[in-house]
């Protein structure tokens, strides 16, 4: 019987597989490398996350997550006009994506019966490794480089999680609670242009 984390699991691997197929296809991929883009994108983080913590990665358990890709890359066939055309359709499933895989990675390596700083940390590559991943096939410099607060926002919704936990609030309201402030944190970094501080080259010393 499926459980809540395991709805969220399977939204956020749509989101991220819609996400990287869009940008595939922006990028003219064909069909199949649209196809292996989608897949990195939804089960890289998780994967890695899964074999971290010595388990099984989570699509090999279940044919589901690689139907979810390929039902992916057919919505962004039929609907290509829309979700290709538009910028803000790929934030909107990155996001989206962003946030239901932080709190699945959070979720799991604490049901995995590791502290919270471990899974504050597997939250954030479970969100943010796909993604990694996805933009160095497609050569592109990692989203999670850039200026935008990507990382942050998954550490963030981690936190979150952990207070929600310390409160004891329902399973529930935590995980809800912590996609919810991935989604307003990266909403209003990309609004405001909120980013972290640029780590300037040393400039060279000229020799005398």
């Amino acid at each position: 019987m499926w459980q809540f984390v395991d709805i969220i699991e399977f939204a956020g691997t749509f989101a991220f597989a819609i996400s990287g197929i869009r940008l595939a296809a922006a990028k003219q991929f064909d069909w199949f490398g649209a196809l292996v883009i989608g897949l990195v994108t939804a089960v890289g983080g998780g994967t890695i996350r899964d074999l971290m913590l010595n388990v099984t990665p989570f699509w090999m358990m279940n044919i589901s997550y690689l139907a979810c890709t390929s039902l992916a890359l057919l919505v962004v066939v039929v609907y290509r006009q829309i979700l290709v055309r538009h910028n803000y359709t790929f934030f909107t499933f990155d996001t989206i994506g962003l946030a239901l895989f932080t709190v699945v990675g959070v979720e799991k390596t604490l049901g995995a019966g590791f502290p919270y700083w471990v899974a504050l940390t597997m939250g954030t590559i479970t969100g943010s490794a796909g993604g990694m991943i996805r933009d160095t096939l497609i050569n592109e410099i990692p989203l999670v480089f850039r200026k935008e607060l990507y990382a942050i926002a998954c550490l963030l919704g981690g936190l979150v999680y952990w207070l929600s936990d310390l409160a004891k609030m329902p399973q529930e309201v935590s995980q809800i609670s912590a996609a919810v402030t991935v989604i307003v944190v990266r909403l209003l970094a990309v609004k405001y242009h909120i980013s972290l501080p640029k780590l300037n080259g040393v400039d060279k010393i000229e020799e005398e």
